[in-house]
């Protein structure tokens, strides 16, 4: 049977840290091989709608990257935007209520300043159906082997992602699976994936924070003119 490679997490222009373009970002991924990719830019499904329309061999599930009042959590599968600001619990029972999945990045992270707070882990954990158990973006190897300790004790299918925000970080890592049909299909194949990955680096923050500030200078000349 054909495996597939799935990347969980990704992100194009449309997130305030990220100057890939959606169609840079469908180049690359055609080019690595990636047969299924999670677009989830921070709050917006729009890059991933636009993703979706253009007429590639990918399979692009649409996502989002919600900061919640919690820490991030991630919506798959979905039609609709899920606003921002919501409880971990509000933002996972949304998500659901549109027969999304919910993921979990980089829980344990020491680099992120929006990761999910311990105690929103602690209480909504039965209620999430995977974690992100390797981020290739992890400036500590530690902390996705933390994760990845939590999902197996609570057999939990861990997700896998590159967290892309430039086109050289696509094909960083992504997970190996069955074919699947439904949503249910899978989070089964993600729980029998074979995860595939190289951390990127810490240097990346850097040039992340440079995108950041690009994108603030060009928005404030852009008004000023």
């Amino acid at each position: 049977m054909t495996r597939l490679k799935l990347d969980m997490h990704t992100h194009t222009e449309y997130s305030p840290d990220s100057r890939t373009s959606v169609e840079a970002q469908a180049k690359a991924l055609v080019a690595k091989g990636i047969d299924v990719v999670c677009a989830t830019d921070h709050n917006t499904i729009e890059g991933a709608l636009r993703l979706r329309d253009l007429a590639t061999s990918l399979r692009v599930i649409v996502g989002e990257e919600v900061t919640s009042r919690d820490g991030e959590i991630i919506g798959l599968f979905l039609e609709k935007p899920i606003p921002r600001g919501l409880s971990a619990e509000e933002t996972i029972s949304r998500i659901h209520d549109q027969g999304g999945v919910v993921s979990v990045p980089h829980p344990f992270s020491r680099n992120r300043l929006y990761h999910i707070k311990r105690d929103a882990l602690e209480r909504v954990w039965q209620q999430v159906d995977c974690v992100e158990v390797f981020n290739a973006r992890e400036a500590f190897a530690a902390d996705n082997l933390r994760a990845a300790v939590f999902a197996k004790e609570r057999k939990i299918p861990g997700a896998v992602g590159s967290d892309a925000h430039r086109v050289s970080e696509i094909g960083r890592a992504w997970l190996e699976i069955d074919e699947f049909t439904d949503q249910a299909g899978f989070i089964e194949s993600v729980r029998g994936g074979a995860v595939q990955g190289t951390l990127t680096g810490s240097a990346i923050h850097l040039a992340t924070r440079y995108d950041v500030f690009r994108k603030w200078l060009k928005r404030r000349t852009t008004r000023s003119t």
